[in-house]
């Protein structure tokens, strides 16, 4: 059986993600930047998709060992992740949307080379941190990661919105969940060191957060976006150490 590039690194402090990726040559730069991963969100319910499905088998191909590439979708059968991640020849899937337990459970029983990460979607309610919580515990057993993120009720997107959330909330939860806990939600570099101090996450993705106005990803803010949080998983390790 494949050994996927994040189940290499598990259990993993330091992970850093981009989604939104364009093109090869964008992909390219954000690797020599250092990003660890790239995300490749397909399939939106509201946002507009970066580049097509097409584009991102090819890229995900041309990428080979040295990333992972991520499938980022809102699918929710365990037939239809299996399949879209097969046509796009990726062994890395995020799910943002809500996916009952027992088609996580049979996702990871059609494919048990996946390594899945599931969003947790932080809401501003009061009661947040307790539907996180009991959506977290069933999801466990059939996840390898979660990815907390941010609701923008005004578009209703999950995800991609731009907005950071009550970091608070994703430190509980990487105190409590049994898995690693990805970072998502309004990061830039300008706050990603602070957001990394504050919740020690086992990684971050960032998307909006380092794009120039054209839309497109910016290298000098990769660049910084990488430094910034390397030195802030430095520090974590040094404390927990």
């Amino acid at each position: 059986m494949t050994v996927s590039f994040l189940q290499r690194h598990v259990p993993f402090r330091g992970l850093i993600q981009v989604a939104g990726i364009h093109d090869m040559a964008e992909a390219v730069m954000l690797a020599e930047c250092g990003f660890h991963s790239l995300g490749f969100p397909l399939r939106l319910p509201v946002n507009r998709e970066d580049c097509t499905e097409e584009e991102a088998a090819k890229m995900a191909v041309r990428l080979g060992p040295r990333i992972a590439p991520v499938c980022i979708c809102y699918l929710d059968q365990a037939d239809a992740i299996d399949t879209f991640c097969t046509a796009l020849g990726m062994v890395h899937v995020q799910l943002h949307g809500p996916v009952p337990s027992d088609e996580l459970e049979r996702l990871r029983r059609l494919r048990p080379d996946l390594y899945v990460i599931k969003s947790l979607v932080i809401r501003d309610t009061p009661d947040a941190l307790q539907t996180l919580n009991l959506e977290a515990a069933a999801a466990a057993p059939h996840v390898d990661a979660f990815i907390t993120d941010t609701h923008n009720p005004a578009t209703g997107a999950d995800g991609a919105t731009g907005m950071t959330h009550d970091w608070s909330i994703s430190r509980s939860l990487v105190a409590s969940l049994p898995r690693p806990v990805i970072l998502a939600g309004g990061l830039t570099p300008d706050n990603v060191s602070a957001a990394i101090l504050a919740v020690q996450p086992a990684g971050v993705d960032v998307h909006s957060g380092i794009e120039a106005p054209d839309g497109r990803k910016d290298r000098n803010r990769s660049l910084r976006f990488v430094r910034e949080a390397n030195e802030a998983f430095t520090k974590i390790s040094a404390i927990c150490s």
